[in-house]
């Protein structure tokens, strides 16, 4: 009856408050049976979860696989990444331009080209989201739904007045964008008519095809960071100082009217960092009701501040904030203010990372840093603190983003779902150690961090692709064209 049966399992559900002693029947790569004692089968294959929790596979919904790397090779190196902490799906966001695969053009022939790359080459199971940069985008989105499953696109709100690691007025060539075209809030408010076109296109699609964005506002942060840059500050209090909250919260503001004016009611406000960025977005969601408003944060975020992400090695946008800030993003997972948590998982190694004449200079540092591999312990050692129960930890980090991007067949642990889990030692404490993580980054913005609850083992559909903490076997991950189809109808 069964390839495998996973006995004594403490079982974490995003529906269940509370966890149960539970068997798990896996069969052809999808969970068949719960039950308090299930036989395995004879040939079957039993594996003893030791009374550990047992989450579904996380769905780590915001990586940059192949963005200061080559493509092929940091699909196969931050999956393993990605294994190791417990993700079993990650979606990653990709678009033209520099960085990636340094190219413009047409999705039409982008997009092959990226999924020739990665094809047979990652350990979890995998998506993309793509942004329009060009107009002609705008056009392809129905192709991009219909034909590759890409349900989700994102807008970097400041790319079009701010250079991706500081000030910077070079970003028509930046973007590879044609002579004329402007990304801007015009080109924003395209992008949301085309969504929303779409979504009248797919009407059965319509509640998994969603806009994201980055929220920041290029004329703040150009004007503070010229400030910042001659004054007192350093390292990541300025970076942070140079691209203040604020920025963030008008940011939202603009985004928010631009979906009601336009009808595209699913949006995802990205890694939001500060208080401000968090009352702006409920300010908006008080505002447009109709619209239905998502809000993210990372676990980057929430573990790390100014003083405490390891120098340069912590830059990232939007900044790494003050304590306080920091306080208030674990308020608003508290509060339910906060939809889902995500790595931003962006592996930069540290010969592109910092500049070899002022390695302590942040702002000629690259933006970006890997943590997939911290995801699920790291809000869970911290959550608990808090008093996150299991469950929250589940909706945040597997079930919500599932939900939200189309993995219907993803996201808990229930009879018809992908047999995705994470088993994890909750009494175990361990430091952080970038030597310990299968990335090739070589550091972490969380070196020296405390976190307890150990990813020990993890299953993609039903094959261990983790080991007592060790990757196992070669890369199985499927690309995952979206919406899948419903667990309920199929």
């Amino acid at each position: 009856m069964f390839d495998l049966v996973i006995k004594n399992a403490e079982v974490v559900r995003p529906d269940q408050p509370d966890t149960e002693r539970l068997d798990i029947g896996i069969t052809d790569g999808r969970f068949a049976q719960l039950a308090p004692s299930i036989e395995p089968a004879e040939g079957a294959r039993m594996f003893d979860a030791d009374g550990h929790l047992v989450f579904p596979g996380v769905v780590d919904a915001h990586m940059h696989f192949g963005i200061y790397n080559e493509l092929s090779e940091d699909i196969s190196t931050e999956s393993r990444a990605s294994a190791l902490g417990g993700v079993t799906t990650g979606i990653s966001y990709m678009r033209t331009g520099q960085y990636y695969l340094n190219k413009g053009g047409p999705y039409a022939d982008f997009f092959p080209e990226v999924r020739e790359l990665t094809d047979g080459r990652s350990h979890v199971d995998y998506g993309f989201h793509l942004s329009p940069i060009q107009s002609m985008h705008i056009d392809e989105i129905p192709d991009l739904i219909d034909t590759h499953g890409v349900s989700s696109f994102k807008i970097y709100m400041f790319y079009g007045g701010h250079g991706l690691h500081g000030r910077s007025d070079d970003q028509a060539s930046f973007l590879m964008t044609p002579p004329g075209e402007r990304y801007d809030f015009a080109h924003f408010e395209f992008i949301m008519r085309g969504i929303k076109q779409a979504m009248d296109q797919f009407p059965d699609r319509a509640p998994f095809i969603s806009c994201s964005l980055h929220c920041e506002t290029a004329e703040i942060m150009t004007a503070y960071s010229k400030i910042v840059e001659a004054g007192p500050l350093s390292g990541l209090e300025a970076y942070s100082a140079s691209r203040p909250p604020h920025s963030e919260g008008l940011a939202i503001a603009i985004a928010a009217y631009l979906a009601h004016e336009t009808d595209c009611v699913n949006i995802n406000l990205l890694h939001l960092t500060s208080s401000k960025a968090i009352e702006s977005a409920m300010r908006m969601a008080f505002a447009y009701p109709h619209v239905n408003f998502r809000r993210e944060v990372t676990v980057g975020h929430l573990l790390a501040d100014i003083t405490t992400a390891n120098g340069t090695y912590g830059k990232v946008n939007p900044p790494i904030r003050p304590r306080e800030d920091v306080e208030a993003l674990w308020q608003a997972v508290l509060d339910g203010n906060v939809d889902w948590v995500v790595s931003d998982h962006a592996c930069c190694r540290p010969e592109l990372k910092l500049n070899a004449e002022s390695p302590d200079d942040v702002f000629l540092a690259k933006a970006g840093f890997g943590g997939t591999e911290y995801l699920l312990s790291g809000v869970l050692s911290e959550g608990r603190k808090r008093g996150l129960s299991y469950s929250r930890i589940a909706e945040l980090l597997c079930w919500n983003p599932a939900q939200r991007f189309g993995l219907l067949n993803k996201g808990t642990i229930a009879e018809g779902f992908d047999a995705d889990l994470a088993i994890v030692d909750a009494d175990e404490t361990f430091i952080v150690r970038a030597a310990d993580s299968e990335s090739t980054q070589g550091y972490t913005p969380f070196e020296g961090h405390e976190l307890t609850g150990k990813v020990k083992h993890a299953f993609l559909r039903g094959q261990q692709i983790l080991d007592g903490g060790n990757v196992v076997g070669p890369p199985t991950g499927r690309y995952v064209a979206r919406p899948t189809p419903s667990v309920a109808t199929e």
